[in-house]
């Protein structure tokens, strides 16, 4: 039988087309591949080193006891004030740090088409930026379970009526932000037969966008409606269109590979959302958004324009001196009074601060409507109720003391008593929006010292302060005027 397979050689490697047979050859055949194997190992070693680096894992960031959190500087993310670091995102990023025993790193970026690739690249651990979880991003990056629900509506001037969904924007330009979800939506509008011009901005925040298009620089942007609505405090004469897509929701991204990572976030976001901590984290930043009276806060935004640094300077000086911050204290003069110096309530509160005469001869004031006088006066009498419920924590103590500004010391004893008798805490201002309702109630009220209180009316009073003061906060007015 004849092999039709050719005989096998003991040595493979050729030179100048020819077989090298024999020792020598084979020395130099040994040479040649051991040298090719080199130059072969060397180009996967420089294939390697162009690769992104390998996604930090869980075991690292613990053996390293820090995280760092990718996010956008806004008032929704993370911000600084007054020298602290603050934000949704910030303060939930952080509870997950410190459910992990590490430290929170953050890192800022600038442009939202830089966010996956920075995080792919090693820069960070996790993106928490009030993300959407769209497709195209699944492809790119790991996204965790899901905690708000979010939709796009289009932004316009409340001069420009006439837009009411994604067909009236047919011809019209549209501004949004390069990278963003809402810059996938449009794509998708066009590839829809929607013919429109969108112009893409690199870095701009989407609240800058809105500010322009309530200055009418812009004709239209596009927001969620979380964005929209807290927003609408700042600039009143936008309106909410649309909306434009289906129900989002927003998510935490990591690096694909980094599966123990999405572990614990997902295991972390379900504890938070079950123990309350996350609706707590929430009501912090989000609370009243959806309240919104666009008489109320024009008239506010022209008032801290025109009259407000006439009395700055004493608001200033007082708030200082008793460890108040500035905007709050202007926040509320603006709802006690409409920063009328001349102001009389009809219970008899007189002034910028509407301190009632008992007060004002107990704080040894002589002209109620004096502005320095009232001003002093009524920061120093709220500087004694925040010292007087000093077993209130953090801002709990702030607000009881404001409720008692609002409505009297014996009110608020009252409602103290009422929660104790149903077993909630006192010193805690959730269980006194609770109570102070229940003294309008004739089963209520009939048992107590103070009796009958209109209790709704220091929760309005303080939920009405915290957007004034949010407000005045957000537009850096101490950067205008320290």
């Amino acid at each position: 039988m004849i092999n039709q397979f050719p005989r096998r050689k003991s040595i493979f490697f050729q030179l100048d087309k020819k077989y090298v047979f024999g020792r020598a050859g084979h020395r130099r055949a040994v040479r040649a591949a051991r040298t090719l194997l080199w130059v072969l190992s060397f180009g996967f070693f420089l294939t390697a080193c162009r690769q992104p680096p390998e996604p930090v894992i869980l075991d690292n960031i613990l053996a390293v006891k820090e995280i760092t959190v990718i996010t956008r500087k806004n008032p929704w993310c993370y911000y600084l004030y007054r020298d602290q670091p603050m934000g949704f995102e910030y303060d939930l990023a952080k509870a997950f740090a410190d459910y992990l025993g590490v430290q929170l790193k953050v890192r800022v970026v600038h442009r939202w088409d830089r966010m996956i690739p920075d995080l792919l690249d090693g820069k960070g651990d996790f993106i928490a930026a009030c993300m959407a979880i769209t497709p195209a991003r699944q492809t790119r990056a790991a996204f965790s379970r899901s905690y708000l629900p979010i939709q796009q509506h289009i932004i316009a001037n409340r001069r420009n009526l006439k837009i009411k969904g994604p067909e009236d924007l047919a011809g019209k330009t549209v501004h949004v932000t390069r990278g963003t979800s809402y810059h996938e939506r449009l794509e998708a509008l066009q590839a829809a037969g929607i013919e429109m011009a969108v112009v893409l901005h690199e870095c701009l925040e989407t609240t800058e966008l809105i500010r322009m298009v309530a200055e009418e620089t812009i004709d239209i942007t596009m927001a969620d409606n979380l964005v929209a609505m807290l927003a609408h405090r700042y600039y009143p004469q936008i309106v909410l269109a649309g909306p434009i897509n289906d129900e989002e929701f927003l998510g935490w991204a990591v690096n694909p590979k980094a599966n123990q990572l999405l572990e614990r976030i997902n295991t972390f976001l379900s504890i938070v959302q079950k123990n309350g901590e996350f609706d707590r984290i929430y009501k912090r930043y989000f609370t009243g958004i959806d309240q919104f009276d666009f008489v109320d806060l024009r008239a506010f935004h022209q008032e801290v324009k025109k009259t407000l640094p006439e009395y700055l300077p004493f608001i200033q000086l007082f708030a200082e001196r008793d460890g108040f911050d500035w905007r709050l204290i202007a926040a509320q003069i603006y709802q006690e009074s409409r920063y009328d110096p001349l102001a009389v309530s009809h219970k008899g509160a007189h002034g910028l601060m509407q301190i009632n005469l008992n007060t004002a001869e107990h704080l040894g004031v002589i002209d109620v409507y004096d502005p320095c006088e009232n001003i002093e006066a009524g920061i120093r009498h709220l500087k004694e109720l925040f010292d007087f419920y000093n077993n209130a924590l953090g801002k709990n103590r702030l607000f009881i003391a404001l409720a008692a500004y609002n409505v009297g010391m014996g009110h608020i004893l009252d409602a103290r008593n009422i929660a104790r008798q149903q077993h909630l805490d006192p010193d805690k201002w959730s269980s006194l929006k609770k109570t102070l309702p229940l003294l309008t109630r004739p089963e209520y009220y009939e048992k107590t010292k103070y009796g009958y209180c209109r209790g709704t009316e220091p929760i309005d009073y303080i939920n009405k302060i915290n957007i004034y003061y949010d407000i005045l906060k957000y537009q850096g007015v101490a950067g205008k005027t320290d």
